[in-house]
């Protein structure tokens, strides 16, 4: 069997483990109550490359016993520890100005604009391009999806 014909085996099972790959879930977390400090390795020997504030949405990208990988709003990945990190969802407006609404539609009367980098919490997940949030003071309606990060 030559090279090609190798190559042409293979991609069945290729195409299986992209699909395996695609079906995963992705894992948000939020900082906790206290800032934490982003590292460049998974040690507190690593360099210190940012102190990320409360609530800050992160993506999980790999966990490594007390240590997990994580990206941020703007693609930067940096190591935490797990216990900086809590389930609550957060996001964070990525939009000029998120318009929070009374209603998931485009028409519903304005309850609240947010400014880029503002703070939501996720309440319920997306449904039909929409996101059900809540402010922190206590405000809440729907965003598009596309106007946060973190869901």
């Amino acid at each position: 069997m030559n090279a090609f014909s190798r190559r042409l085996r293979l991609l069945p099972m290729l195409a299986c483990l992209a699909a395996v790959g695609s079906a995963h879930a992705v894992d948000f977390r939020s900082v906790g109550t206290s800032p934490a400090i982003m590292y460049d390795a998974p040690s507190e020997k690593g360099r210190k490359v940012f102190v990320a504030p409360r609530g800050m949405p992160v993506e999980v990208v790999l966990a490594y016993g007390e240590w997990i990988k994580v990206r941020d709003a703007g693609g930067d990945l940096a190591w935490v520890e797990s216990r900086t990190l809590v389930p609550k969802r957060m996001l964070v407006v990525t939009a000029a100005s998120g318009k929070v609404r009374a209603v998931a539609d485009e028409s519903a009367p304005l309850v609240l604009s947010a400014e880029r980098g503002v703070l939501l919490e996720l309440a319920e997940p997306v449904a039909s391009g929409w996101v059900k949030v809540r402010h922190r003071d206590g405000i809440g309606g729907f965003i598009k999806a596309t106007d946060v990060w973190g869901d």
